[in-house]
């Protein structure tokens, strides 16, 4: 996986900026390559900070938020409407500057940032520290002038520039402040969460230990309240925009507005509406259309202002996420894309050639092909012209023109390739795949289509096969997430290089990886009706049908199946072996949901409402009610700071063991959050984990193997 990645054009589309490591780790540098020349130079190296240990508290959370575990240069954007060639790393909460391909220079002035933006000019500079926001005059050689404090209320739970963790973790929306087209004016969100109590995490660990506050909302509880305000520049006259927001609403999307202002949108708490503002820059707002979604709307980023005031929008009316295009005033003129696919990025629009090059499932969902349609086209496309070939998992980012593009390619057989092309084929490999299946010693897993629960519905799944054929039927291990806005089948090399699976498959077991009903980019039908109101059963439902299915062909013995997950799956983890012991001989969870209204609520309450009015569903959905019916062997791996999903939803479970007389193994790891992270917490994990599952399945070891006894009830 050492493909360069977060790749991006200069302005002028000449050059290409990307993170990449020399030396294989996880350390990255920030790289430039001249497309015209090759020459390829390091803009800004690892500098500081490039231990877990050592980062800043705020670079840990954006870290949890983002789901980033490379370290060094991980950060940065180039500035979009100057030829000047512009590229601002954050790192380490100090901002680097690189200008025309030389190397980054940190700004000394600045430092302790939590975020920190360019205006598109690169003339300005806007940055948050401790809460505030802040502008500068930027001088032609990166020095600071004329800095100035845009806001001044943050406090105790007040925030400004910066996105709440609902708005991070469960919205998708990591920005907290957005520079107008012309650099002249900043909206940004003003967060207050003083209604909502502090939940306290204790550092057990550290010497002495302290206590950790976090501001989290828990379904059917007080959420953030959250404004749009709108600063001024030059005078810093501030405005607050009349979004008509009401208590619990979220902030959900900021697109700027290349004709000034912004285009917001607005999600109800229930998550059934969405409402689009134009913002000015003066803080006027005007409501211009509104989305309404059953049971719920899925977010995208797939929202663009052109140039003459008309909007790209995606769109799940039709129950699959297609491309429309309205007017300025927000009116429906019609849409682009149709069919039962999905469109899952917007990768340019080429207002030259009035065209939209876009990212789709169009020919299978296990794969990613860029295709393009005609802003113009007269009605819906249901089989657009796909632009990259090989078949595969293919991230695109275009140019600003949409005249060329950058392709990350790989398949389950085949490591990354980058390449640089245009719609006459490619133009310049930026990076050839360093490894091969038979290097690294390992198989691609085989991918194939099972039968959900309901008899009728395809699913995806992926099968890692022991190395050697055997008599009979193999154990099996699944390893579920299950869970919504994900997918885990893919025809990409990162599901073939999840190396966990490939050693647990090399001792012996049939290792399943199965997408239920529930999880993303099927179509609202396959993802929405399987978890309205209820998490969990059809989830597992289909997992133990595609698990039959698979026994029936000879490649599993369902009569010794084990089940891992994490999160989500740990949640799945944990209900199958309490409501199906006959089906799973042990399991092991890493930091799982156990109680549904101890979750946060934007995530729970788009799919269960909210606790108050639907009590079955949260009494179904958790596990605390039916603790008292498991069987078999388990183990929680869980880490001790985990600010996403609590420690404390293990420990209620432990409770509910405890009062039912039974015993599960626990393994904690105290400096921990919800990703674990660092080789010796992933050793450690990982290896208890495989002898905790190898030793219930009846799976030896090797002789070299070291470590705990295998014994599950040890």
């Amino acid at each position: 996986m050492d493909a360069p990645t977060k790749l991006a054009f200069s302005f002028d589309g000449r050059a290409v900026t990307f993170l990449a490591a020399t030396d294989g780790s996880n350390l990255l540098s920030l790289w430039r390559l001249d497309l015209a020349g090759g020459a390829r130079r390091e803009l800004l190296g690892p500098v500081a900070a490039t231990d877990e240990a050592t980062l800043r508290i705020d670079d840990v959370l954006r870290r949890e938020r983002t789901r980033e575990r490379a370290l060094g240069v991980t950060d940065y954007h180039v500035a979009d409407l100057t030829e000047r060639d512009v590229v601002l790393a954050h790192f380490d909460g100090r901002p680097y500057l690189s200008f025309n391909g030389r190397p980054a220079a940190v700004i000394d002035a600045l430092d302790d940032l939590q975020e920190v933006r360019l205006a598109p000019d690169a003339r300005r500079i806007a940055w948050v520290r401790g809460g505030e926001l802040f502008a500068a005059d930027l001088t032609p050689d990166g020095a600071l002038a004329g800095t100035r404090q845009c806001s001044n209320d943050a406090g105790d739970g007040v925030t400004n520039g910066l996105a709440d963790y609902l708005a991070a973790e469960e919205l998708g929306r990591h920005r907290g402040f957005w520079w107008s087209v012309d650099g002249g004016a900043i909206a940004y969100a003003h967060v207050d969460e003083r209604e909502i109590p502090p939940f306290l995490i204790q550092h057990l660990a550290a010497d002495p230990p302290r206590l950790e506050t976090h501001r989290y909302s828990f379904p059917g509880a007080t959420n953030p309240t959250v404004e749009l305000r709108v600063v001024s520049i030059a005078d810093g006259q501030t405005f607050t925009a009349a979004l008509g927001m009401v208590p619990g609403d979220y902030l959900a999307r900021v697109v700027t507005d290349p004709g000034g202002g912004w285009l917001v949108a607005i999600l109800g708490r229930d998550q059934r509406r969405l409402r689009w503002v134009r913002v000015g820059s003066d803080g006027t707002a005007a409501e211009l259309w509104a989305e309404v979604g059953e049971p719920w709307l899925n977010l995208d980023d797939h929202t663009r202002v052109l140039g003459d005031g008309r909007i790209l929008r995606a769109s799940e009316t039709s129950g699959y996420r297609h491309l429309e295009l309205r007017g300025a005033d927000g009116s429906l003129e019609r849409r682009l894309t149709d069919g039962p696919w999905v469109v899952t990025d917007i990768a340019a629009v080429d207002e030259q050639r009035d065209e939209i090059l876009f990212v789709a499932t169009r020919d299978s969902v296990l794969e990613r092909h860029l295709y393009r349609v005609s802003l113009d086209a007269p009605r819906p496309v249901s089989a657009p012209d796909r632009l990259t070939a090989e078949p595969g998992w293919h991230e695109v980012v275009a140019s600003r023109d949409g005249t060329r593009w950058i392709d990350r390619w790989s398949s389950v057989s085949s490591a990354p390739r980058v390449v640089v092309a245009d719609r006459d084929g490619p133009i310049q490999v930026l990076h050839e795949p360093s490894a091969s299946l038979a290097e690294i010693g390992i198989r691609a897993p085989i991918l194939t289509t099972v039968t959900a629960a309901d008899g009728i519905t395809e699913l995806q799944a992926a099968i890692y096969g022991p190395d050697a054929p055997a008599s009979e039927p193999p154990p099996g291990v699944l390893w579920v997430y299950g869970g919504p806005h994900s997918q885990k089948v893919a025809d990409s090399w990162e599901l073939t290089v999840t190396l966990w699976r490939q050693l647990v498959a090399q001792l012996g077991c049939a290792v399943m990886v199965i997408d239920n009903r529930g999880t993303f980019d099927r179509g609202l039908a396959f993802e929405a009706a399987a978890v309205h109101r209820r998490l969990g059963r059809v989830e597992l439902d289909d997992q133990v049908a595609a698990i039959d299915e698979l026994a029936a062909r000879g490649l599993v013995d369902p009569a010794r199946i084990a089940i891992t997950g994490d999160s989500y799956g740990g949640f799945m983890t944990i209900r199958a072996m309490l409501c199906r012991p006959e089906r799973f001989r042990a399991g092991v969870a890493w930091a799982p949901v156990i109680d549904w209204a101890s979750y946060d609520s934007a995530y729970t309450e788009r799919y269960l409402g909210t606790p108050r009015d639907n009590p079955d569903g949260y009494r179904d959905s958790g596990l605390l009610e039916h603790a008292a019916r498991l069987a078999g062997p388990l183990l929680i791996q869980h880490g001790m700071v985990d600010e996403n999903v609590h420690l404390r939803h293990t420990i209620r479970f432990l409770g509910a063991l405890n009062e039912a007389g039974i015993a599960c193994e626990l393994q904690l790891f105290p400096g921990s959050r919800h990703a674990a992270r660092g080789t010796a917490t992933l050793r450690s994990r990982d290896r208890r984990a495989i002898e905790f599952l190898c030793g219930a399945l009846g799976v030896p070891l090797p002789a070299a193997w070291t470590g705990l006894a295998t014994d599950p009830h040890r």
